[in-house]
């Protein structure tokens, strides 16, 4: 049955995609050159990064080469939306979406404050509402709103709420304030409004990633962790506050009678490799590509860092963010994964199903 849903969306993808925009609200996982434009210190913009792209230049993404929202573009037939912020998003190139996403945010306001300039949730929501009005412009009010209704949408956002936030610094202001199951719940219950909130914008197919093992990146195995281990105290929280996402997913679908919501586990995609990195061609999960110190995980990734010569058997690029080849692991179980990765549905599933409506 697997084997021919990915066919019927091989098939299909790139006619469905013609008329599909891709709109992206997040993180660095997601960010695809919106905080170039930035004073900000979350930047990507210089090499090594970029260095498996297309053209061999930065763009801003936090990867040796394309991150997720390209390779969900790639798998369905449409291009990756561009950030918000740059001058090439006009006219017709609106109508393909656009990518809202800026490293360093969370979804608190205060998550990130050390990066200065970042476009947070709220201001991401804020760009949606004025992208709307820019394309009202082009195509009228009715046809931009049957374009974001049927549109897909990934929100990728929480794990700097853990990794710059609650555990930025020892004793900081949220951990004073919330014990660690408290302030999941917190961070859950405000993580709802927005979700309430760009469904009230009109979008209709929202794929929601949960955070990673935060604990087992190569910044995180570095400081916190023991003998090369995985942070504890940060697998934790993910294993907390994953479980309520989701359950906070099923709330808001079965309150709003449809699936707008779906829940990517993106905790159990990465572990997979993580915890087997050989048996999915890796040598390393552990160690990062780019950057310096115990696991390369010290620091940033800059021309002055360790370099690994081959990124494609190395699960981490720098010390927070997958390698391309990574990525790509993970979007296959966006696509085609079972329950246990995509719950209620995968992309391929919807697609055919959108494909039909």
């Amino acid at each position: 049955m697997l084997g021919l849903l990915v066919l019927a969306l091989a098939s299909f993808a790139p006619l469905a995609a013609e008329a599909r925009a891709f709109f992206v609200f997040g993180d660095s996982l997601v960010d695809n050159g919106n905080n170039n434009y930035l004073a900000t210190t979350a930047r990507a913009d210089s090499p090594p990064y970029g260095i498996d792209y297309p053209t061999r230049r930065p763009t801003g993404r936090f990867s040796n080469g394309l991150n997720i929202p390209d390779l969900i573009s790639e798998a369905i037939g449409t291009e990756s939306p561009l950030p918000y912020l740059s001058p090439e998003l006009e006219g017709e190139r609106l109508l393909a979406g656009a990518n809202f996403a800026s490293a360093g945010i969370g979804i608190l306001n205060d998550t990130g404050i050390q990066f200065l300039n970042i476009i947070r949730m709220y201001k991401q929501l804020e760009y949606f509402q004025q992208y709307q009005q820019r394309v009202s412009g082009l195509i009228g009010a009715e046809q931009t709103q049957r374009l974001v209704n049927g549109a897909l949408v990934l929100m990728t956002v929480g794990g700097n709420d853990f990794v710059n936030n609650y555990y930025l610094v020892p004793f900081s202001a949220r951990s004073r304030q919330f014990s660690l199951p408290d302030y999941v719940v917190y961070l859950i219950s405000e993580y709802r409004k927005l979700l309430m909130r760009v469904y009230e914008l009109g979008a209709r197919r929202v794929l929601v990633t949960g955070t990673g093992p935060m604990g087992c990146v190569p910044a995180e195995i570095a400081m916190r962790g023991r003998n090369g281990q995985c942070s504890v105290e940060l697998q934790r929280a993910a294993s907390l506050y994953n479980p309520q996402l989701i359950e906070m997913i099923n709330g808001l679908n079965s309150q709003l009678g449809s699936d707008v919501f779906t829940a990517a586990n993106a905790y159990d995609m990465s572990m997979d490799f993580i915890n087997n990195p050989r048996a999915f061609g890796f040598v390393t999960s552990k160690i990062a590509c780019c950057g310096q110190g115990p696991y390369n995980g010290i620091g940033l990734c800059t021309e002055l860092s360790n370099l690994c010569p081959n990124r494609e058997i190395y699960a981490f690029w720098d010390p927070f963010h997958p390698s391309e080849r990574a990525n790509r692991i993970i979007v296959r179980q966006i696509l085609t994964g079972t329950t246990e990765y995509m719950h209620p549905l995968n992309l391929s599933t919807i697609m055919l199903l959108d494909s039909k409506t």
